[in-house]
């Protein structure tokens, strides 16, 4: 679509006041990195068939295709990202893209990697402070230092887009189809590093339902795992399971039980395709309160050992998926709160420091604020209470 020379512009990915362009200046494209990847003038990075870019027609009787795009459902969500969905002209595809401002975006790696990357890769892969059970129970009183602890952490990583290496990309028949191959979701480690124990995903909408029960069959995943209402302040994520049965691209999914907890209700799924079937739990998490964090850890800790349970009794042993709304916050809580019991339960201490910096080496932003920081501290705490009294105490 796009060639080396052509000045294209930006869309603006918020409401500009009346009268104001929707688009940045104008940006030369200096080179082809890849097969449909540039680099801008600027420096940064752009896929086409994501199709962030709108190119400017240079002649008056150009004859190249532009892209059209039209906002629809700008979402807030839990990290101020804005929803745009996006459609080629004469194509049946669409695409939402889920954006921050762009000035606080990271590039997207070409391979190259700059001393700041390099030096946050360094910091995320040694960063760590292995507590005992005791120093886990003084630290989750010290708010202070929590917040001061988290703070670096924020410092030194603060992209959101999808980490390359650790990308899901949906199976498709033309496998240089970038376009149909996306969907924003990388595959995260557990305990002891193991590989693709989770999924961290967003919340589907309207435009991506259908990627995501892809996604949910070409994994294997025995476990769904959504914490958001479908709307807070703003929309969050659509219903996208059906009452009873429904249809999504090629995945049948059939609700065959319902069971509603305190905070939490559990569906258990039955999914087909091509003549085999799977089973799926699906837990909704409705109790996390909208801007902030929950006053009591118990509801959390709960779902974290009732999902355990669920996940070894499952013959599957593909990645549990979790997402919220963009699937970086509350997300990361969960899988944090997970990864740190299995080491309060099999080691007798917990680092909750370097938990954090390995989720954030497999997504960005994974754990938002330090009040998430700090409460994922206290449910661990409150995990370590109930395990037996240690030798000696």
């Amino acid at each position: 679509m796009f060639q080396v020379g052509n000045r294209v512009r930006i869309r603006k990915p918020t409401r500009v006041p009346k009268g104001h362009s929707k688009f940045t200046q104008p940006v030369e494209i200096k080179e082809q990195v890849g097969p449909s990847t540039y680099r801008l003038a600027d420096g940064r990075l752009w896929h086409s068939s994501h199709l962030s870019l709108v190119p400017l027609v240079g002649k008056p009787n150009s004859d190249q295709p532009a892209a059209d795009v039209s906002e629809a459902n700008v979402l807030n969500t839990d990290q101020g990202l804005e929803r745009y969905s996006v459609r080629q002209r004469g194509s049946n595809v669409s695409l939402v893209l889920d954006m921050s401002a762009l000035g606080s975006v990271e590039p997207l790696s070409s391979g190259v990697v700059t001393p700041r990357e390099r030096a946050t890769q360094e910091y995320l892969q040694s960063a760590g402070r292995v507590l005992s059970r005791q120093q886990l129970r003084d630290i989750t009183l010290n708010t202070q230092m929590l917040h001061a602890e988290f703070a670096v952490i924020q410092s030194v990583y603060k992209t959101i887009l999808p980490n390359p290496h650790s990308r899901v990309i949906l199976k498709t028949k033309n496998s240089n189809d970038l376009l149909s191959s996306y969907i924003n979701a990388n595959y995260i480690r557990g305990y002891l590093r193991d590989e693709r124990a989770f999924i961290a995903t967003q919340g589907p909408m309207i435009n991506t339902v259908n990627d995501f029960w892809q996604m949910v069959w070409q994994e294997d995943c025995p476990v769904i795992i959504m914490i958001t209402k479908l709307k807070e302040k703003n929309e969050k994520c659509v219903l996208y399971w059906p009452e009873k049965r429904g249809i999504y691209g090629r995945v049948e999914v059939f609700v065959n039980n319902v069971k509603e907890c305190d905070h939490y209700i559990i569906r258990s799924l039955i999914l087909k395709q091509g003549g085999q079937s799977r089973k799926v739990q699906h837990y909704w998490y409705t109790s996390w309160p909208d801007h902030k964090t929950p006053e009591s850890a118990g509801p959390l800790l709960q779902l974290v050992n009732d999902v355990e349970e669920d996940r070894r009794g499952f013959t599957s042993c593909g990645p549990v998926i979790v997402h919220c709304s963009a699937g970086i916050g509350r997300t990361g809580c969960f899988i944090a709160t997970t990864i740190g019991c299995r080491q309060l339960e099999l080691q007798g201490v917990v680092d909750v420091l370097g938990i954090v910096c390995q989720l954030r080496t497999d997504r960005g932003g994974m754990i938002q604020t330090e009040e998430q920081y700090e409460f994922v501290h206290h449910v661990l705490s409150l995990y370590e209470s109930r395990l037996p009294v240690e030798p000696g105490q």
